[in-house]
């Protein structure tokens, strides 16, 4: 409302989305923090390919599968860099958007996608891929122990700039 935009928000299964939305899109964007919580990209992969007009413009960019395979203080491997059919499974006091806010022992699942996978299931669905970068930053202070550099961005002080952090992609239709 305050930047007078013309929005419509649908609060649903993203799997389910084809049952509330009858639209097609010149781009689709996924931000951060989003393909951890899909059991199923190649069901996402289609959807990006079922609401996306041709000549449309798909791109995500994401956390590196890699920072996800380390317990919470990046000291040792706790979890496959492979997607497993069994989830990740934490129960935590707290949320990922607020370390504020206690929680009583929620339960969170997710699952660690690699990049074959992500990309895979791009390319099933029919989309070109365009490109592929991955970066050894990130746009927010989120992990433990990092520093900014004069460019804005944030590496941790443990990798220095040797492991990857988000990758990107952009693929067309």
């Amino acid at each position: 409302d305050r930047l007078g935009l013309d929005a419509e928000f649908i609060n649903c299964n993203v799997y389910d989305l084809k049952n509330h939305l009858d639209k097609k899109f010149d781009v689709i964007f996924t931000s951060y923090g989003v393909i951890g919580w899909l059991h199923d990209l190649n069901e996402w992969a289609t959807l990006i390919n079922h609401f996306l007009k041709p000549g449309g413009v798909f791109y995500i960019i994401e956390f590196h599968p890699m920072v996800w395979m380390f317990d919470d203080n990046f000291e040792r491997i706790d979890y496959e860099y492979f997607k497993t059919e069994k989830p990740i499974e934490i129960t935590s006091t707290t949320t990922y958007a607020s370390s504020t806010e206690k929680l009583s022992g929620v339960t969170e699942y997710s699952w660690n996608h690699d990049l074959s996978e992500t990309i895979n299931s791009l390319l099933h669905a029919g989309l070109k891929i365009e490109f592929i970068h991955e970066f050894p930053h990130s746009p927010y202070n989120i992990f433990p122990d990092m520093y900014s550099e004069v460019d804005g961005y944030w590496r941790m002080k443990k990798f220095g700039e040797k492991m990857p952090l988000i990758f990107s992609i952009r693929a067309t239709k």
